[in-house]
């Protein structure tokens, strides 16, 4: 089972804030932290200090803590890839190698004796981790990461985050990417319009972003990346990351009906498996409202994305719930009883057939 994570940036806030922020995540179940020392302004023995206090209170909560550091640090702290004790007399479970080394390197890290995990950049595109395997790593403690981006339009597009996720895949390493908070402030450094891997995700619903991240199947943890996300979106998070199958969002239409209601919100729909291109169909209400009246109303041609119900002209299918793929022209058999929402209209295409799937109303 994946695991969600927060980040902290302990030389940018205080500890009293960080051990709040920290005993928030832990309440709804987050068993990760991420956390930069990308870069060391103030004294040294001094932040480190301030690192240290805040690793050993999310490890007495039990969160697993990832370092991140390049290898310009490695130089200034005195570090070797062969001696990673520092890490361990920190507290750390692991490092992140924000810019990694020559791929012998790295392998020879995931055989270190305090048996930390590395975790490298997936986010290059590169044969970084091709290169990394062909030097036999110990692949119980090497995991992949993608970067997050603070500057607006500088965030991953879908295909490149699809081919650089797959190669890790291909390897069954554990993956994980960043989604942004709406409510947070801060990341690592001065500027930052939000933090995510996806450059769709910025302006998105934390939860929207951890739906669609699951729904892709390549990736296994999830980190909000800027701090502090709110507790309603870490609720929301959480229960997006536990669900057991998505639930999308609709604005229902003004007149829907009790019975239409029910269809829609009342049960776990299922993706028929012989997909048509133009609806989506879940049949299985029309089975279970036979009985019931569906009249017709707001018979309107269909866009995709609407939400519909066939109502008691269309005879045997009367009662069934679609979703429109497409435009369609509309006799007047059925009725367009709401709309996914139209920031959840991009996961239609990630829903399989075959797939669980719910809808609730949106408020």
């Amino acid at each position: 089972m994946g695991k969600m994570g927060i980040s902290l940036y302990p030389e940018r806030s205080t500890f009293a804030k960080d051990k709040a922020y920290l005993d928030l995540a832990y309440k709804y179940g987050f068993k990760r932290v991420f956390t930069s020392l990308l870069q060391i302004e103030k004294e040294k023995n001094q932040v480190l200090a301030e690192f240290k206090q805040v690793i050993d209170y999310a490890n007495s909560l039990d969160m697993e803590v990832m370092v991140d550091i390049n290898p310009r640090l490695f130089e200034q702290l005195d570090i070797s890839y062969n001696d990673l004790s520092f890490f361990y007399e920190l507290g750390a479970d692991g490092l992140r190698l924000d810019l990694g080394f020559t791929g012998a390197e790295e392998a020879q890290m995931t055989r270190n004796p305090y048996r930390l995990k590395i975790e490298i950049n997936m986010s290059g595109g590169t044969n970084y981790v091709d290169n990394i395997m062909s030097y036999s790593p110990n692949t119980d403690n090497l995991l992949g990461s993608h970067n997050f981006y603070p500057h607006r339009y500088t965030g991953l597009g879908y295909q490149h985050f699809v081919y650089c996720s797959e190669k890790f895949r291909g390897y069954n390493l554990n993956t994980m990417a960043f989604v942004n908070s709406q409510a947070a402030t801060f990341g690592p450094w001065p500027i930052q319009d939000g933090l995510c891997t996806l450059e769709d995700h910025r302006t998105l619903a934390i939860e929207t972003q951890v739906k669609h991240l699951l729904l892709t199947g390549l990736i296994d943890d999830i980190t909000v990346a800027n701090a502090y996300a709110s507790e309603a979106e870490l609720q929301a998070m959480a229960e997006s990351f536990h669900a057991l199958y998505p639930v999308l969002h609709v604005d229902v239409a003004k007149d829907i009906t009790e019975n239409e209601r029910r269809c829609l919100f009342n049960h776990l729909h299922s993706y028929r498996g012989d997909a048509s291109e133009y609806l989506l169909r879940s049949t299985m209400t029309r089975v279970y409202y036979k009985d019931e009246t569906f009249p017709a109303h707001n018979t309107q041609d269909m866009l995709r994305g609407d939400v519909l119900i066939d109502n008691e002209r269309y005879g045997q299918y009367k009662g069934e719930t679609q979703i429109a793929l497409q435009a369609m022209s509309n006799d007047g058999r059925t009725n367009v009883v709401g709309r996914i929402a139209a920031e959840e209209l991009f996961l239609l295409q990630f829903l399989k057939p075959w797939s669980s799937f719910g809808l609730v109303e949106n408020k």
